[in-house]
């Protein structure tokens, strides 16, 4: 008797509340949830199965690397390749440590004022009717079409007529302007509800308390998606159409032309594979849990 009183307070809790707050049961059956695991299992493998013959390619001594048929793991793991690296960027007449700045700066830089720039522009876009903001947001659209190789000449004819060749701001600069981030940032903005901005109003916030407490907030998992396109692209950019000096260029730039030395740095290429890469993937890691945890709780609907 006591347990099924217990049993209907139970029911009666869970029926007010809100729908958002209660558990969805899945309608799916066993046999269903297997094939859709297994499915992720099979993607999560081939996707990373790259990954993992990197790093082990990396591990190989150069009678591994060129052993055929090619094993898959290193059978003799080692770290002279990337010890081999490191004495190589060594003798380099500008520094390792000058590289690691040039890009830590262009990449923190450009991604930060990409992230400022695109999350206010689309913040103006999502939540405000003026002139003239439809048609530029299509420019904004139209400009996704473009890639990189379309635009190089007109980018790099208004770089020189700034006088901004040969310096970061070449690379800064343009990452401001990217599409990407902006249309992304519009599109998730759209589905915060206005009566929390509005809300925030009466209650006496003005325009910028509303976009740093009420907005980005809501929106992380836009701009944390943002940020890991972002970082990814200045990472790996070589920017060697717009920087010339050695003292300005990037580590990317500087690892290539290590992986261009020919078959004697075959063991030093797989390790610059590796490190290339790891940052990108880290940001990526690090951002995955917050990123999957926000969308979880974040749809808010007017």
């Amino acid at each position: 008797m006591i347990m099924r009183e217990k049993k209907e307070k139970q029911e009666k809790a869970y029926k007010k509340k809100p729908a958002i707050l209660r558990k969805r049961q899945p309608n799916r059956s066993r046999i269903g949830d297997f094939f859709v695991y297994l499915f992720l299992l099979l993607v999560a493998v081939v996707m990373v199965i790259p990954l993992v013959f990197a790093i082990s390619n990396a591990l190989k001594p150069l009678d591994e690397l060129f052993r055929f048929p090619p094993k898959f793991f290193a059978q003799n793991p080692t770290l002279d390749n990337f010890q081999d690296l490191f004495v190589t960027m060594g003798k380099s007449w500008v520094s390792f440590s000058r590289y690691v700045f040039n890009t830590v700066f262009i990449t923190a830089v450009g991604t930060f004022g990409h992230l400022i720039i695109a999350s206010m522009g689309a913040f103006v876009l999502a939540k405000y009717d003026f002139p003239g903001g439809k048609l530029f947001f299509k420019i904004v659209v139209t400009a996704l079409m473009f890639n990189y190789y379309v635009t190089a000449i007109p980018n790099y004819l208004i770089i020189s007529k700034l006088g901004w060749v040969d310096t970061y701001w070449a690379i800064i600069v343009p990452a401001f302007a990217a599409p990407m981030g902006l249309f992304l940032m519009k599109q998730f903005m759209e589905g915060l509800p206005m009566s929390l901005i509005e809300a925030a109003k009466i209650d006496g916030a003005n325009e910028w308390k509303v976009f740093r407490s009420i907005v980005m907030p809501n929106v992380k998992p836009a701009w944390l998606t943002l940020i890991i396109f972002s970082v990814q692209g200045l990472w790996n950019n070589k920017a060697a159409t717009f920087i010339y000096s050695e003292e300005k260029k990037t580590l990317v730039y500087a690892l290539q032309q290590i992986q261009s030395g020919g078959v004697a740095r075959t063991g030093q290429a797989a390790a610059v594979t590796v490190v290339v890469m790891i940052v990108p993937i880290l940001i990526f890691i690090l951002s995955e849990s917050q990123i999957l945890e926000t969308m979880a709780s974040s749809g808010l609907k007017d």
